[in-house]
């Protein structure tokens, strides 16, 4: 367990979504005051909505990132020491088919968020303040044919909608700490799994598909690839970033679980044909179908997270089949 020097007031920014709920529970696990902000759209969690609301050590309100007037008064009122930005949206394909809320969101929003922090920082007497900006590895576009691992120094080159409207809000709040002196950091992740994951989202897709007896859609070749981080191991490094991270500097977190999706897919489906096997006495591999290729599909992502490592002294520390088989479980009790 990460332990700071003393206990501090968190507002986590879409703290009922998948990862930040995650973030939720780790904070308050280590003794810390969070206050919860959610517009509990679609990405909410339920669940975790209900367990925030019986919690008396969260504050939770239901709220938009883009309502300057609500933060400013949840960052006085509860004297907040670091704001963790998870609120966004997030879904590739739903950018592409839909992206002006994304600007709206990801863009817009951070600026009215921005602004607000930092008439709140210039008004108070915290040295300890920071505005952390939880961002993602697909700003960076794709890994070139040399296949070096994306760093912090590797140039933004965002492909979709979503990617492109993260870009611009990571440019945001480095533009506040280099011409306002704001103290803000940026986080970027490979992609995440675990329980409460929105089921539209890959791992949750094929357990859902899998046990439903429907197709598992895999796109294009199945070719793509992508590190997979467990969601409670970038918690902890977020959580690190929070106590350690050097102000203006940003922090690559990765899982060095790179599968093909091909691979993840059979991957899933083994381990689920051990765990609950199928009715009709086959493999789930055998629902795999290759469907359209997503329009921009990235081919390839992955991070080195040697700087994570050698300044905040982070690792990923979970065991990717334990949490994969933990990550099943959990969706086969919702299921049900």
């Amino acid at each position: 367990m990460i332990n700071m020097s003393h206990s501090r007031t968190f507002l986590v920014t879409g703290g009922a979504g998948f990862i930040g709920s995650h973030m939720v529970d780790m904070l308050l696990e280590n003794q810390h005051k969070v206050i919860v902000l959610d517009a509990c759209t679609y990405a909410a969690n339920a669940s975790a909505i209900n367990d925030f609301q019986k919690n008396p050590d969260v504050e939770f309100i239901q709220g938009n990132i883009a309502n300057r007037t609500l933060i400013s008064s949840l960052l006085a009122d509860f004297s907040v020491d670091i704001i963790l930005n998870f609120a966004a949206e997030t879904h590739v394909d739903n950018s592409i088919q839909t992206p002006e809320i994304f600007l709206r969101t990801n863009i817009f929003g951070t600026y009215e968020l921005l602004t607000a922090a930092m008439e709140y920082w210039q008004w108070l007497d915290k040295p300890e303040f920071k505005f952390i900006q939880i961002s993602t590895d697909e700003v960076f576009g794709e890994l070139g044919v040399d296949k070096n691992l994306f760093s912090e120094d590797t140039a933004y080159a965002p492909r979709s909608p979503y990617s492109a409207s993260k870009a611009s809000s990571d440019h945001l709040v480095r533009s506040w700490y280099h011409t306002y002196k704001l103290p803000t950091l940026v986080t970027h992740c490979s992609n995440n799994f675990g329980p409460r994951q929105n089921s539209e989202k890959l791992v949750p897709k094929i357990i859902s598909n899998a046990i439903s007896g429907k197709e598992i859609p895999i796109y294009g070749d199945g070719q793509n690839t992508r590190d997979w981080l467990y969601v409670g191991d970038h918690c902890a490094g977020i959580l690190l970033a929070a106590e350690n991270g050097l102000i203006g500097e940003s922090y690559c977190f990765g899982g060095d679980n790179q599968y093909k999706n091909i691979d993840l897919a059979k991957k899933v489906c083994l381990r689920l044909d051990k765990i609950q096997p199928s009715k009709f006495g086959t493999s789930y591999v055998n629902q795999i179908r290759f469907v359209a290729d997503r329009k921009g599909h990235d081919r390839h992502y992955a991070v080195d997270f040697n700087k994570a490592t050698n300044v905040l002294g982070y690792s990923p520390k979970s065991d990717f089949n334990k949490c994969l088989d933990n990550t099943i479980m959990y969706y086969l009790n919702e299921i049900g």
